[in-house]
């Protein structure tokens, strides 16, 4: 759907709600007053309280105040397919929900993506709908900066799920000076307030002796909001009745609860009805001779004592520790194990544990030990220029051109060792710029100059030397995490076991897979790293902690730009050099940071003292500040002396350095083929491995299939008096090689499209060719499917009552192998060959009605037209069936009557399917052919195809484009 089909649809679902009410009202009163109406304000007024069945004015109002008019008909898009940037699609959430009529709103992290001039904006608008229409609204941002922050009037600080602070804005730092913590006077509030609740960043604003601190926890801090007159006033409204008259009337039930409910809670309190060190002494044999006990004790002391419940409490004690004990089951491994090699073997992995809790990332030292060489290699870009075709619906609104310019005239040097900052409004082309200086863009027109190292860039070579973090954190979900020298650099060390997981559903956090994301580009030793938004989805402390990573991997010497948006001011002090950005695609501003970035320009506020320098940045260069001021920043900074410094510093950079070579690589991939093969068959062991919803689920589906095909055809094999006695044991044959083949092929579809996001973002970086991870993908399925068969196998041929002989037995096992084998790789086949899950779902089901028909089954092949007989033998299923009922009954000779004859069964069957004895050689061979030749058109059409459309990340939202 288009952004304003989004809208329209969330406007007229959530109706008109109080309006036409609140219409009626104020005519009713402008008409007593005598007063006449704005005339605007009442068509709006009239318009938003009409239902509209297709197009809302409320819509148009909604995209105006977003910014979100230039996209309006731009389709909101996906990982795959085009469509708009991070920000945009940030904000049409919010708009989506705000085009209604609700009066409550909770916003979660709406600023995600948003340059900090945007977030001002749109809280500023939010903040006059609040005070003017008496909305309530509850917002939760990560990094507020000052200006921002200021917008709001009260404040709820939490901490691992309490209330630290609840109350007014300008009292938060009151009331923590009251208990000896004091924010510093650069410290902007929100970074302060998130800081204070870290016990690794707590000390540091105690205003006291440091030998009178020590670390006051959340739980701590909550209480003693509490019984701070603060609290004790915020509790007053609410444990006060409004009113004391008639409150029993409210009442219908002496509990508040039903009974059912009030006893599953007290039974889930109760689960420990009394520990172990509570009971009568004379009464512990009973303890000790209950098997349950050591089930219970083997059963929580290995899973606390975990890496993961290491962690030390205020007493010095570990969680895990804390827990045993706090149930009298803390026992040391002594205990249970009076081996020498196990207590050495448990004392090995204590070791590990303490060594996991010192390599903690929490560190404040600098931590640049990556010891492997680096080639440092800078990157300059002259003039250059990216344009896409002029999309269809801008055409219609009147654009002049068929091309559409994102990048104009870029020209900017990054070098090793400096940390370099891109930022700009939403939509300013910062992500289409680094995507073209990685080559990602797949589509499109460049034009300028772009060297690595003094050389015009070549881009089979440059991958090999590039690592590109993606805005998107994309891994695989099953995988874990490791290598020592990059874990320890992005402070990941402490939990290199822990899985990937799911995106918000389990696994890392958002801010851990930041930091794998830049590990996991780490690990090939890149010379150049680009990151695109590393902080966005991180409150200011997590952030901090990645910039602290990032900043540890620019003192390698490598080159590294991040795209950055609403930096606190110690987050932007952590760059050398700055790259800003204005709608357009043009540049602003290219040097290093500080000051002079003021100071160039003239006619602007300075920055004040208190204020984030960013967002002063971002505010005082915005489209209103260039209205106001009769003013193009890009013609200013093009005659300013810092662009011609930018200009002499490119020009020195393009030229090689002296005994320089052109990078080059004797090979494509980093490892021979063989290798990259090993290494993909690693990966998806583990992923397969760690997926039982997927292998787990089919091969319950296959047994369960089995068991009720068993019983409808209990011994049908066996009877064969007449033709439909052999068409029943056929019709089992048919169900059980398409049951099984269609969970195959319908079940793989989601998991390998999943997969294969991944795989675009890891063949993009050069890690290895489609190839080897096709057939690494076919290869992994084989175990898995091996297993699936045998257990079908194993339950429906002496169910059905099939010849127990080994001859027909291995027959049989061999063809239903070949036929699942081919339904895997042709849902693998469909993967490869659509856009995605919906479209090769309907391939699938496409490709199973074309199964049905040409399988034999239904119509023989004698039967079958001439000019269709040759889908029958490019069916797979028609050779299933021909080795089943062949290889079961082609030797028979007891007649049977068929159709008022009287022939032997293996006559029938040459006569009736065409199904004979000695061709079953040739069966056999084709059956093993059809899931090799899968496997090489699925390679091929990885190879050839690609469905991640990368023209246009940003989207059309250049404001200048259709002036």
């Amino acid at each position: 759907m288009t952004v304003r089909e989004t809208l329209d649809f969330s406007s007229r679902c959530q109706g008109v709600g109080r309006r036409p009410k609140i219409l009626k009202e104020v005519s009713a009163r402008e008409s007593a007053a005598g007063i006449i109406p704005d005339a605007d304000i009442d068509i709006y007024m009239k318009a938003i309280a009409v239902e509209a069945s297709k197009r809302s004015l409320q819509t148009d109002y909604i995209l105006k105040i977003m910014g979100l008019e230039i996209c309006a008909d731009t389709m909101v898009g996906d990982a795959m397919i085009r469509g708009l940037s991070g920000g945009q699609k940030k904000r049409l959430t919010t708009a989506e929900m705000i085009v209604g009529p609700a009066r409550a709103y909770f916003m979660d992290e709406i600023s995600n993506g948003l340059d900090s001039s945007t977030t001002f904006q749109i809280i500023s608008c939010f903040q006059q709908l609040t005070n003017i229409s008496e909305y309530t609204m509850v917002i939760s941002l990560l990094q507020p900066t000052p200006e921002v922050f200021d917008l709001f009037d009260d404040l709820i600080l939490m901490a691992e799920g309490k209330i630290i602070y609840h109350g007014p804005r300008n009292e938060a730092l009151n009331f923590f000076e009251e208990f000896g913590f004091i924010c510093p006077e650069r410290k902007e509030v929100a970074d302060f307030l998130q800081e204070i609740l870290s016990c690794k960043d707590q000390q540091q604003y105690w205003s006291g002796p440091n030998e009178s601190y020590r670390y006051i926890s959340p739980h701590e801090l909550s209480s003693m909001f509490k019984e701070n007159h603060r609290g004790r006033k915020l509790e007053e409204p609410i444990v006060s009745p409004k009113s004391e008259l008639g409150k029993e009337a409210l009442a219908f039930n002496k509990y508040s609860l039903q009974k059912l409910e009030m006893f599953k809670a007290c039974g889930a309190r109760e689960a420990l009805l009394m520990k172990r060190t509570s009971m009568p002494r004379w009464l512990n044999w009973g303890f000790w001779i209950s098997p349950m006990t050591y089930a219970e004790i083997g059963t929580v002391i290995n899973e606390f004592h975990a890496p993961r419940w290491q962690k030390e409490t205020i007493e010095n004690i570990t969680i895990g520790n804390r827990i045993l004990i706090n149930h009298g089951l803390y026992y040391t491994i002594e205990e249970y194990h009076g081996s020498r090699p196990i207590k050495r073997l448990c004392q090995e992995q204590e070791k590990d544990s303490n060594i996991r809790k010192e390599s903690d990332g929490h560190s404040n030292i600098s931590r640049a030990k990556m010891t492997i060489p680096v080639m440092e290699l800078p990157i300059t870009f002259h003039k250059l220029n990216y344009y896409i075709d002029t999309p269809l619906e801008m055409l219609k609104q009147g654009y002049p051109t068929k091309r559409l310019q994102l990048l104009n005239n870029i020209t900017g040097a990054l070098r090793p060792g400096v940390l370099s900052a891109l930022m700009g409004v939403s939509g300013a082309g910062k992500t289409t710029l680094l995507d073209v200086l990685a080559g990602r863009k797949t589509g499109g027109y460049i034009e300028g100059d772009i060297r690595i190292g003094g050389y015009p860039k070549v881009q089979e070579t440059f991958v090999r030397i590039l690592g590109y973090c993606e805005q998107a954190d994309i891994h695989s979900p099953q995988l874990t995490e490791f290598v020592a020298e990059v874990l320890e650099t992005v402070e990941l060390d402490q939990i290199k076991d822990v899985l990937v997981g799911t995106p918000q559903k389990n696994g890392l956090s958002m801010e851990q897979r930041k930091r794998l994301t830049i590990a996991v580009e780490l690990v090939s030793n890149p010379s150049v790293i680009l990151m695109d938004e590393p902080t966005t989805g991180l409150d200011t402390r997590s952030a901090a902690i990645v910039i602290r990573a990032v900043k540890n991997i620019c003192k390698t010497g490598r080159t590294v730009v991040c795209t950055i948006h609403q930096p606190s001011t110690e987050i932007f002090e952590a760059f050398d050099e700055l790259i800003l950005m204005k709608n357009g695609g043009k540049v602003i501003y290219s040097g290093p940071i500080g000051e002079r970035s003021s100071k160039k320009i003239s006619g602007v506020s300075k920055v004040k003292s208190n204020c984030n320098p960013a967002a002063w940045m971002m505010d005082v260069t915005s489209t209103s500040m260039e209205v106001q001021h009769n003013m193009d920043f890009a013609i200013l900074y093009d005659e300013s002396s810092q662009h011609r410094d930018t200009e002499e510093l490119v020009e020195k950079l393009s030229i090689p350095i002296p005994n320089s070579e052109i990078l080059s690589f004797s090979h494509r991939f980093p490892r021979n083929g063989w290798i990259q093969l090993k290494a993909c068959l690693w990966k998806q062991n583990i992923t397969y491995w760690r997926s039982p919803e997927y292998n787990l689920r089919r091969i319950m589906l296959t047994v369960i299939s089995a068991l009720v095909y068993g019983v409808l055809f209990w011994k049908r094999a066996k009877i064969l008096n007449d033709e439909q006695d052999l068409f029943n044991v056929l019709g089992a044959m048919y169900l059980g090689s398409t049951t099984i083949g269609s969970y195959n092929h319908q079940s793989i579809i989601p998991f390998s499209t999943t997969e294969r996001i991944v795989m675009y973002r890891e063949k993009f970086a050069g890690m290895y060719s489609s190839w080897s991870y096709s057939f690494a993908q076919a290869a992994i399925e084989i175990p898995y499917v091996f297993i699936q068969v045998v257990l079908y196998t194993l339950i429906i041929y002496p169910s059905i009552g099939y010849y127990w002989t080994p001859h027909k037995f291995i027959w049989f096992f061999y063809t239903t192998f070949c036929s699942s084998l081919s339904y895997i790789y042709v849902g693998l086949l469909l993967v490869s060959l659509t856009p995605n899950v919906q479209v090769a779902t309907i391939l699938a089901s496409f490709f199973n009605t074309m199964q049905t028909l040409f399988s034999g089954f239904i119509l023989p092949a004698p039967q079958i037209p001439k000019w269709w007989v040759w889908l029958y033998y490019l069916t797979p299923t028609s050779w299933t069936l021909n080795a089943l009922l062949t290889s079961q009954y082609g030797n028979i000779e007891k007649e049977v009557r068929a159709f008022g004859e009287t022939k032997s069964v293996s006559i029938f069957l040459n006569d009736y399917f065409g199904f004979h004895k000695d061709k079953l050689s040739l069966v056999a061979a084709v059956l093993i052919t059809f899931p090799f030749v899968l496997i090489i058109l699925f390679s091929l059409s990885i190879e050839k195809f690609n469905f991640q459309k990368r023209l246009l990340n940003a989207s059309i939202e250049n404001e200048h484009l259709i002036d």
